[in-house]
């Protein structure tokens, strides 16, 4: 076999374990014939897949039954966005949710999406939970923090780009009831020692007055947090 062909069965064989990856991520355990089919393998080619990360770890099989493995949870605790960023969020983290009730998340964009690396439950969890690994679209407090800290785009709409604007003097993105009916969301950018936006705060309550006091909170809590980021 020639080297580019062995390059491209390497590639199949991780696209095709990464498709069975996702797919135990988004649906939690499930049988073979379920995996098969909404990863778009064939059967047997899915079953020499999972029995593969069974053995290195990274799928648990319980008997016909599969779910992601530990060997997956120890690598994603060695992820960092930006170096520092988990460890010194951590606590202004806690400390905000205690302070305020507020669903607490710690989020960076990926994929043109808001992924959440930490969140802390509070009020508003049954209606909108904050769970490491979920991702939420532009439409958001959060989404729109991240995006207005990226370079402006020549197809952007020009309200976008004075939303933007506004979002970048003012150091902060508010969402009333935009993206969920009954949640209000505020989001604050976390900024590298260059003025790099390299992530995002977020604090959401039940719709109510509260908000602009909470986002006061959330300001000093994404300055504490950009102050004791490491450089990189």
């Amino acid at each position: 076999m020639s080297g580019a062909h062995a390059d491209d069965g390497g590639r199949g064989v991780l696209d095709g374990a990464f498709r069975l990856l996702d797919r135990l991520c988004e649906v939690g355990d499930a049988g073979l014939t379920a995996l098969a089919a909404g990863s778009g393998l064939p059967k047997a080619t899915a079953h020499r897949l999972l029995d593969q990360l069974v053995r290195l770890g990274a799928v648990e099989r319980a008997d016909t039954r599969y779910r992601v493995g530990p060997r997956l949870f120890q690598l994603g605790q060695a992820w960092e966005p930006h170096p520092g960023l988990r460890s010194t969020a951590t606590q202004p983290l806690h400390e905000l949710a205690r302070a305020t009730g507020a669903s607490v998340g710690l989020c960076v964009l990926r994929a043109g999406r808001a992924l959440v690396v930490s969140g802390v439950p509070g009020e508003i969890d049954e209606l909108v939970p904050l769970r490491a690994g979920a991702t939420w679209g532009f439409p958001t407090a959060v989404g729109k923090a991240l995006a207005a800290g990226l370079a402006p785009l020549a197809l952007e709409s020009a309200s976008w780009q004075r939303e933007a604007a506004l979002i970048r003097d003012r150091g902060i993105a508010l969402d009333h009831e935009q993206a969920v009916p009954g949640v209000a969301c505020a989001a604050v950018p976390i900024r590298a020692r260059d003025g790099r936006s390299v992530a995002a705060v977020c604090a959401m309550i039940e719709a109510s007055p509260r908000l602009p006091r909470i986002a006061e909170v959330l300001r000093r809590v994404g300055r504490a947090i950009s102050a004791g980021l490491e450089p990189g």
